[in-house]
C-alpha cells in the first residue's frame, strides 16, 4: 500500500524546510534508513533518511522548493503500484515550470522583454574537456544542466564549481532582454532566502536602535601578543573575538536586560541565566551563525578554540542544526572586512546584537598628551522595547572597561 512520507519535526522551532537536492529519483528502489533528500532548514542542510524500504512513486517537491513539517514529501509503495498525487511544491520562480538547473544567464537587450527557459543540453551539445567531465562526475554535477562560459560555450572548470556551490537549487538559465539592457536574474534560495526571511522578520518584529562608542583597544593587543606565541603551540588561533566575547559575558551579567528575549503572546521579558553566543559568520552560501554555548565557563583560549572550530564548519557547510540554534546574544564582527561602524540588524528573537569593527591606530588625547593608540568602534543594536538608551550606553561602557583593562578579563572567575 502506498504510504504518503510527509515533513518529520526535523528540530525545535523549524516549521518548514527548502529542499536543497533530492537524493532519489522516482522508479527507485529503497532501503530503510537510505537518505532519500536534503533539506536546507534554519541555514544548515539536513538529510531525511526513508522510514521504510520500498519503491519512489513520486517525488512530491522540487529543488528549490518549501515544504512544511507535515506537508508529503515523497510516497513510498510498491513497484508498479499508483501513489496519490498532490499538487508539487515548485520553487518560487520569474516563469513557471522551469525545472531546477543552472544560474541565470542573461543575452543581449531587445526592446520588448521576455524571459526564456533554457532546456537543458543533450550530450554532444555539451563542450567540455575530459578533466572537467570528470570534475563534474566526481561533484555530482549534470553538465547538461551547466552554463558553460569558456570559449564557444565551453563548460570550465569553474563552471562546474560555481554550480555546485551556488546553482544546485537556483532556477534553470533564464534570458532576460529588455529595453535598459543586460540584466541577470538570480533566484533567492538556500541561505540567502533564509537570511532574507530572518531580517525581515527582525524589521518587523522589533524597535531596533543603534548605539556606537569608541574602545581603546591598546592593552587587548599587547596581551594577545603576548599569548599569541603560546596559543600557537597549541593549535589556536588566537584573534581579538575571544577577549570581546569574554567582556560581552561579563557585560550582560551586569545588564541581563540585553541577554534576553521578548515573548509577544505573554507580554513577558525573558531573562536568560545562560550565555550562548552566536557569531555571525560569513560563508560562501552567505551569512550563517553557530553559536558558542556556555560561553561564560569557557577561558579566552577555549573561547578561540571554539569560535575557529565553528567557524570552519561554517564554511564548510557542516554545521549541525543544534549548532546555529539557542543563542541568547549575537556577535557580528566585520572588522577584518574594513568600515568605520556599522548598525547590525537585531538576530530575532534575541533583542541586542554587538557590532565590532577594525582596529586602527589613531592619535587620541590621553592624559592631556596626544598619543597613538589602538582604537576601535563597538555598536549595539537593541530592541526599544526591552530596554531604553541609557541601559544600553551603561552596558557598552561596562564591556569598555574590561577591554580597556583587560587584567580584569583574567581576574573575573565562574
Amino acid at each position: 500500500m502506498a504510504f504518503e512520507f510527509r515533513l518529520p519535526d526535523i528540530g525545535e522551532g523549524v516549521a518548514e524546510g527548502e529542499v536543497v537536492k533530492w537524493l532519489v529519483q522516482e522508479g527507485a528502489d529503497v532501503k530503510e534508513n537510505q537518505p532519500l533528500v536534503e533539506i536546507m532548514t534554519d541555514k544548515v542542510n539536513v538529510e531525511i533518511p526513508s522510514p521504510r524500504k520500498g519503491t519512489i512513486l513520486k517525488l512530491m517537491a522540487k529543488e528549490g522548493g518549501t515544504v512544511k513539517v507535515g506537508e508529503v514529501l515523497l510516497v513510498i509503495g510498491e513497484k508498479g503500484e499508483q501513489g496519490s498525487a498532490p499538487t508539487v511544491v515548485s520553487p518560487t520562480t520569474t516563469t513557471a515550470n522551469i525545472p531546477a538547473g543552472v544560474p541565470a544567464k542573461v543575452t543581449a537587450p531587445t526592446p520588448s522583454p521576455t524571459l526564456v527557459a533554457v532546456a537543458p543540453k543533450k550530450p554532444q551539445e555539451i563542450l567540455a574537456t575530459p578533466a572537467t567531465r570528470k570534475l563534474a562526475r566526481d561533484m555530482g554535477v549534470d553538465l547538461g544542466t551547466v552554463q558553460g562560459t569558456g570559449p564557444g560555450g565551453r563548460i570550465t572548470d569553474d563552471d562546474v564549481r560555481r554550480f555546485k556551490d551556488v546553482g544546485r537549487s537556483a532556477a534553470v538559465a533564464i534570458t532576460v532582454t529588455g529595453p535598459r539592457g543586460v540584466e541577470e536574474r538570480v533566484p533567492i534560495r538556500g541561505i540567502r532566502r533564509k537570511v532574507a526571511e530572518h531580517m525581515v522578520k527582525s524589521r518587523d518584529s522589533t524597535a531596533q536602535v543603534t548605539h556606537v562608542d569608541e574602545v581603546d583597544m591598546t592593552e587587548v593587543v599587547h596581551l594577545r601578543e603576548k599569548a599569541k606565541a603560546s596559543a600557537d603551540k597549541q593549535g589556536i588561533k588566537l584573534t581579538y573575538l575571544p577577549f570581546i566575547i569574554k567582556a560581552l559575558v561579563l557585560a550582560l551579567k551586569k545588564y541581563p536586560y540585553l541577554n534576553a528575549s521578548l515573548d509577544d503572546e505573554k507580554q513577558e521579558i525573558v531573562l536568560k541565566k545562560y550565555y550562548n553566543i552566536g557569531i555571525a559568520t560569513d560563508t560562501d552560501q552567505g551569512l550563517v551563525v553557530p553559536v558558542v554555548r556556555a560561553a561564560e565557563h569557557k577561558s579566552i583560549t577555549q573561547l578561540a578554540e571554539e569560535i575557529s572550530k565553528l567557524s570552519e564548519k561554517a564554511r564548510a557547510g557542516q554545521l549541525t542544526l543544534d549548532e546555529i540554534q539557542g543563542s541568547t546574544f549575537t556577535v557580528t564582527n566585520v572588522g577584518g572586512i574594513g568600515g568605520i561602524f556599522a548598525t547590525p540588524i537585531i538576530n530575532y528573537p534575541e533583542v541586542a546584537i554587538l557590532g565590532v569593527h577594525k582596529i586602527t591606530k589613531r592619535p587620541v588625547v590621553k592624559d592631556n598628551q596626544i598619543v597613538i593608540r589602538d582604537m576601535t568602534y563597538l555598536s549595539v543594536s537593541f530592541d526599544h522595547r526591552v530596554l531604553d538608551g541609557a541601559m544600553a550606553a551603561q552596558f557598552m561602557n561596562a564591556i569598555k572597561q574590561y577591554l580597556e583593562d583587560p587584567k580584569l578579563l583574567l581576574l573575573e572567575t565562574d
